[in-house]
C-alpha cells in the first residue's frame, strides 16, 4: 500500500466501542493512546478487533491547541 500521507503510525487496537453508526477505536501506538472515530461499517469491513495491527494514517490540514488562561 502506498499513500501520500506522511503521518503513518503503526498501532494495535486495544478496544472498540460501537454505537449505532460510529465506532470509536482505541489504539496503542508505542505506548501512546490514540482514538479514531470511524463508521461501524468500516470497522466491520476492516475486520478490526482488539489485537489487530494496523497503520493509523492522520491527514489533517489544521491542528488546534488550547490552554487555560
Amino acid at each position: 500500500m502506498r499513500l501520500s500521507a506522511r503521518n503513518q503510525i503503526p498501532a494495535r487496537v486495544t478496544g472498540i466501542t460501537k454505537g449505532e453508526a460510529t465506532a470509536n477505536v482505541e489504539l496503542d501506538a508505542a505506548g501512546v493512546r490514540l482514538m479514531a472515530s470511524i463508521t461501524v461499517e468500516a470497522a466491520e469491513e476492516l475486520g478490526l478487533r482488539p489485537g489487530s495491527e494496523l497503520l493509523a494514517v492522520i491527514k489533517a490540514s489544521d491542528v488546534m491547541l488550547a490552554v487555560d488562561g
